[in-house]
C-alpha cells in the first residue's frame, strides 16, 4: 500500500487549530481542523471525517496545503466564462424573442434556436457554438421574463382572487 502524502512540517497541530479559529471561511476552518488531526497522528480516514470529507479529498487538500499553506485551503471560485452578449444586446435579444418573428422579414412563424443563432450573428456579429445555442435562447427568455412584473401580466390579479 502506498504511503500517505506527507504534511508540511512548518505548522504544528496547535497552530493549525489556532488558524482554524481565526479563519472567517468555514470551509477553510474544517480543512485546517482535519489537517491538525493528521498532524496529531490520527488516521487519515477519521481525520477526513472531522472535516466532512473522504480520505481522497483530504489528500487533495494536503497537496494544496503543502504548496500554498493555509491560503491554499480557501475555496477557489472563478467567475466563469464572460457572456458573449452585453447587457444591452441581451435586452435587445429579449425584446426580439418577446415580440416574436415577423413572417415576411424573418421567414419563420416562431423562433427556433437555429433562427435565434442567425439573428444573433446578423445583428451582433456573435457566433455561438452548437452547445451554447440552447443556453443563449434560454437566457434570452429568462431575461424577458425577469423584466415583466406580476402587475403587467394579464389576468394575474384575477387568479389571485383580487
Amino acid at each position: 500500500m502506498p504511503s500517505a502524502v506527507k504534511l508540511r512540517e512548518d505548522y504544528s497541530a496547535e497552530e493549525l487549530r489556532a488558524l482554524a479559529r481565526r479563519s472567517k471561511d468555514v470551509n477553510q476552518s474544517r480543512r485546517l481542523l482535519s489537517l491538525a488531526a493528521v498532524r496529531d497522528g490520527m488516521d487519515r480516514g477519521p481525520a477526513a471525517k472531522i472535516g466532512g470529507m473522504d480520505r481522497q479529498t483530504l489528500r487533495d487538500w494536503v497537496h494544496r496545503f503543502n504548496v500554498a499553506g493555509p491560503d491554499g485551503l480557501l475555496d477557489n471560485w472563478t467567475e466563469g466564462p464572460k457572456p458573449r452578449l452585453s447587457i444591452e444586446q441581451m435586452a435587445e435579444l429579449a425584446a426580439i424573442v418577446e415580440v416574436g418573428p415577423d413572417r415576411e422579414k424573418d421567414g419563420v412563424v416562431r423562433w427556433r434556436r437555429v433562427d435565434l443563432k442567425r439573428v444573433i450573428a446578423e445583428r451582433f456579429g456573435v457566433a455561438f457554438p452548437r452547445a451554447l445555442r440552447r443556453k443563449a435562447s434560454q437566457e434570452a427568455r429568462l431575461f424577458a421574463h425577469q423584466r415583466k412584473t406580476a402587475a403587467s401580466r394579464p389576468g394575474r390579479a384575477d387568479r389571485r382572487g383580487v
